[in-house]
């Protein structure tokens, strides 16, 4: 950290540095909008190489009341880079003012800036100076207001009673026509009209309420333009208002195929504020029920790609499948998809009797199930010359549009965050990250999942075989609420049983960040605690979002029967994009 500071002033002599204390992982580093763009082109090449933008996107800073040794502001954007190959991670921070919202954009340096600062303008109204198309992308183009920023309300009681007319429904229709000459776009050539279709946003090859307007020349797609926003719930406003303990259930629905996948880099975040240590027994636990709901979204991504390139059976083995880990997933939690059983210092319940049984039942049906997958379909000519060479991107591709996951990974780029930066107690499990050969294409990525999930069938046997006693939950007063029963004999344990289920513990003022490998790539929370019982800011960072933002750069020259494999290829569901 000390050594990245001082490199950044030795270059920067003339321009003061604030380096801010938190519980990342990384440098957090304060700097003047002025010479953003200089300093982010020096983390870039040299001499640390941070190629990837991770996240970027804003604060609003107006409320907050611990902001100790940090500069003025009434906003601030925060740029998240990484180099992968090296682990190395450094955070900038630019603080701005309500009467100059303005701040240079960044995608001639990193191109997938492009769709952050979009969200960033349209939630908090900063400005992206040179931006090349800056409007709405997951509000609608006629909302009013900007919903992140503190003194916009987050409940719909606080607002005015809306009612729909047909003037308004007219107006929303027409807010949805798309003209090309806003995307820079032609409509004819020189010998030909140019063709402009809608594809979804109610399209089963679409993969949810996701719409992408392509322009044709016959069966040729020239260029796209991907458009979301459909699912679109304020995620992250509703932290804002929920306490940490409540906030919960919303992550299970973050990404909904992922369940406990994604409690987990909330739940981190928040014991790493309240510097809660949990047994080596929740360890393992959340570990298996991470991989459990791995194998169930790998289970449904397959077969539905499978099923985008012509061939039905599989999908409805998989759902038999999947059934098996969904009873399994029951048996131990009490729900299927979304569970909510993860806690702050631990878990809802201790394993019930009788999941080690459940548990082998599946272990010994899978293994010859996932075979018959790849020998009946993965094997089979017409998906691989169907799929093989179709949506091809290299590794610096792949950085540039911030992928991750299985896409990065076929690229050659060896990381996966379970064993990269290891977190819930994966450095003690033993298994492998499959990598591909070099290029990405829509056949490689099918390929790694598969791989990926015969390694978490292997985590799973570990969790089987090496299960530790001990608590299911931390004795910490941050955590969940104590024992009831021992609310009868003492006083203090009442008041805090009291306290924490009638308003929610409070948090110490931080901020920390937790990043963990989720299904469909890096998935991670960045928190900020003023010292409430709420999340001043929840900033959720889901790989499905930059995924659909590369889509364009990689299909363009391509036919219209090439993009449905590729999007069957991606992995991803919009609630992991919307958000």
């Amino acid at each position: 950290m000390d050594i990245l500071f001082q490199e950044l002033c030795n270059k920067f002599k003339n321009y003061k540095f604030i380096i801010q204390n938190t519980f990342f992982p990384c440098p957090v580093i304060w700097v003047d909008k002025k010479i953003l763009i200089m300093i982010l082109r020096f983390l870039k090449h040299v001499p640390k190489s941070y190629n990837m933008l991770f996240d970027l996107h804003g604060v609003d800073e107006r409320i907050r009341k611990y902001r100790t040794n940090l500069p003025c502001a009434d906003f601030s954007v925060f740029y998240h880079l990484i180099n992968l190959e090296k682990n190395i991670d450094v955070v900038i921070k630019v603080p701005l003012f309500i009467h100059d919202l303005h701040v240079p954009t960044i995608t001639s340096i990193f191109p997938n800036a492009n769709w952050y600062e979009r969200e960033t303008w349209e939630m908090f109204g900063i400005v992206f100076d040179q931006h090349p198309n800056l409007n709405r992308i997951i509000m609608p183009k006629s909302w009013v207001g900007f919903p992140l920023r503190k003194d916009y309300p987050s409940r719909a009681t606080e607002n005015h009673s809306f009612f729909l007319n047909k003037i308004k429904e007219d107006d929303y229709m027409n807010d949805l026509s798309f003209n090309p000459k806003d995307w820079g776009m032609n409509i004819k050539s020189e010998s030909a009209d140019f063709m402009f279709l809608n594809l979804g946003p109610n399209h089963p090859s679409a993969h949810g309420a996701f719409r992408i307007v392509l322009q044709l020349d016959g069966e040729k797609i020239l260029d796209c333009v991907p458009d979301i926003g459909y699912h679109h719930r304020g995620a992250e406003k509703i932290a804002e208002r929920q306490s940490w303990h409540s906030y919960i259930p919303y992550t299970d629905r973050i990404e909904y195929l992922g369940g406990c996948v994604n409690e987990m880099p909330y739940i981190l975040a928040v014991e790493k504020l309240a510097r809660i240590q949990v047994s080596s027994r929740v360890q393992v636990i959340r570990v298996m029920l991470s991989e459990l709901f791995r194998i169930n979204s790998h289970l449904l991504y397959i077969s539905t790609f499978i099923q985008d390139v012509g061939a039905m059976t599989p999908v409805f083995l998989a759902f038999t499948d999947r059934q098996k880990i969904y009873d399994l997933i029951e048996a131990i939690t009490g729900a299927r998809m979304h569970p909510a059983w993860f806690r702050i210092g631990g878990l809802a319940s201790d394993l019930p009797i009788g999941w080690d049984k459940l548990l082998l039942h599946f272990l010994n049906w899978m293994p010859k199930r996932l075979q018959s997958y790849i020998d009946v379909a993965i094997k089979n000519n017409i998906l691989i010359n169907r799929s093989k060479g179709i949506a091809v991107y290299n590794k610096s591709n792949a950085l540039d549009w911030g992928i991750t996951g299985a896409g990065l990974r076929a690229t050659g780029v060896n990381f996966d965050v379970r064993k990269n930066r290891p977190y819930s107690g994966y450095e003690n499990f033993d298994f492998e990250v499959p990598i591909g050969g070099g290029n990405s294409d829509a056949y490689s990525r099918v390929v790694l999942k598969i791989e990926e999930i015969k390694q978490s069938l292997i985590i799973l046997q570990q969790c089987l075989k090496n299960m530790p006693e001990g608590p299911f939950k931390s004795i910490h007063p941050l955590t969940t609420p104590p024992d009831k029963k021992l609310t009868l004999h003492n006083i203090e344990t009442m008041i805090t049983h009291f306290l924490q289920v009638s308003w929610g513990p409070v948090m110490p003022p931080n901020e920390s960040f937790q990043m963990i490998e989720a299904t469909k790539g890096i998935n991670s929370y960045y928190l900020i605690s003023d010292g409430t019982t709420t999340s001043y800011r929840t900033r959720i960072r889901t790989p499905s979002f930059p995924h659909l933002q590369q889509i364009p750069s990689v299909i363009r020259g391509s036919l219209i029967s090439d993009l449905i494999v590729y999007l069957g290829s991606i992995d991803f569901v919009m609630s992991d994009v919307d958000r």
